[in-house]
This record gives structure tokens, sequence and C-alpha cells, in this order.
């Protein structure tokens, strides 16, 4: 059994007796609650529109996080990722991410991932070529999470790099500086029955302390290039 492996049944074993403290402390459902827990889901119509800035604050730049899920976000270990639904697409990931959730060796093959809306396709004016990556909801640097696709989601080059690494890179610069914990959510947000998210309402905020926060949506857009992101089929503008 890896480290990682332990660390994630340590986060279960003490949301487990979180739960039953709650459901001994007041039977009308914490651990209830718990066992049927929903990651808080997100209205399109909640969301700002595009202006050609990849990402817009969302809710005064707070997280929407209920005292369940700061209950919850405040364990170490703890990590939920939501189940692939009827079209394939990916849900809500959460996790508390510190130091001993961050990967410690080098990133595995991804290749076989095959997220909703996926295509293989390249514009020569694209960083890279390959306009779509398979994009992490909670990163590889805060998780160590390798192929698992209930963590992944279709997004462009620029969605990807440009759009959630800077948050991703403030989050894992946060622990590693402090040393602390830090409740992050990520919410893909799709249009009805669209394969391809609109984009990702990412939350964080740090458990020890106040040096870290932020909500913000960022949009799965590429500079030059129109997307149906009914089924991801795309083409230069």
């Amino acid at each position: 059994m890896n480290k990682k492996t332990i660390r994630k049944l340590a986060g279960i074993i003490t949301v487990l007796i979180i739960a039953a403290g709650g459901w001994f402390a007041n039977e009308s459902g914490f651990a209830d609650s718990f066992f049927t827990q929903q990651v808080s889901s997100v209205s399109s119509e909640s969301i700002p529109e595009y202006e050609g800035k990849l990402y817009a604050e969302v809710n005064n730049n707070t997280p929407d996080f209920t005292e369940t899920d700061r209950e919850l976000l405040s364990t170490p270990g703890y990590e939920y990722y939501s189940a692939l639904d009827s079209l394939g697409r990916a849900g809500a990931a959460e996790a508390c991410v510190g130091e001993e959730t961050m990967p410690e060796g080098e990133r595995e093959s991804i290749g076989m991932i095959k997220p909703s809306g996926w295509h293989t396709v390249k514009y020569e004016f694209v960083d890279g070529k390959y306009l779509y990556n398979r994009c992490h909801l909670l990163g590889w640097q805060l998780t160590g999470e390798n192929a698992n696709e209930e963590n992944f989601i279709t997004g462009t080059r620029q969605f990807n790099v440009e759009g959630m690494l800077p948050f991703e890179n403030e989050v894992a610069e946060y622990i590693k500086e402090t040393g602390n914990h830090v409740s992050m959510r990520v919410t893909p947000v799709y249009e009805g029955s669209d394969l391809l998210a609109s984009g990702v309402l990412m939350e964080a905020q740090s458990v020890e302390d106040s040096g870290l926060m932020f909500s913000v949506f960022v949009f799965n857009v590429e500079d030059g290039v129109a997307i149906d992101y009914s089924n991801g089929d795309s083409y230069a503008e």
C-alpha cells in the first residue's frame, strides 16, 4: 500500500469519525448528509458572460462552502470525485490539499483518458498546436491523481495553461511556503447536454489562516477558434 493510499484512508477514517460524531450529536442527519453528499451544482445562469478575460470573480471572490463543506474540506487527506454522469461527463471534485497530498514522483501517462467532448485536433496558431488538453479538475501538483477519469475534462490549451494553472500554482506555492492546508473545489459547468464544459468554477480557501481565498469562473475558450460545446467540434475563426 503506497503512502498516498494510506493518506486517503486516513482522511476517510477521519471523515467517518466526524460523520459518526455528528450523527450521535444530532440524529437528524449529519451522518446522513455525509453518506448522501451531493457536491453543490452550479447553475449556468449564475456564471458571468465571457468578455475577453479568461476568468471572472464569482460571489465576491468568496467560496460558497456550507458548514458541512468546511468540516469535510478541512480534513487532511479528504478527496472526493463525482462519478461520471450518463453522458460520460466529469462532475465536481474537491479535496483538502496539503503537503501530504502532493505527488512524490513523476506524473504517469494520461494518454488513455478521453474526457467527454474529446477531439485530437491541431491549429498552427495554438500553443503546442493541439487545441485540447486533458485538464485535471484538481491539479496533479496538488493531489498526485494521475489517470483518474473522474478528475478530467476536455479543455482548450489556453483554458488549461493560462486559465486554471495560475490558480493551481497559487495554491501550491501557498502550501509550500506555509505547510498549511487548502479547502478546494472545482466544478465544471455544462450547458444542457453539452459534452464540453463552458468552464469551471474554482473555489479555494486556506484552512489554518486567511492567507488564501478565491472563487473564480475560468472560461473554456481559445482565441481564434470557434467551438461547438455540444460535441467539441471546432473551426478557425
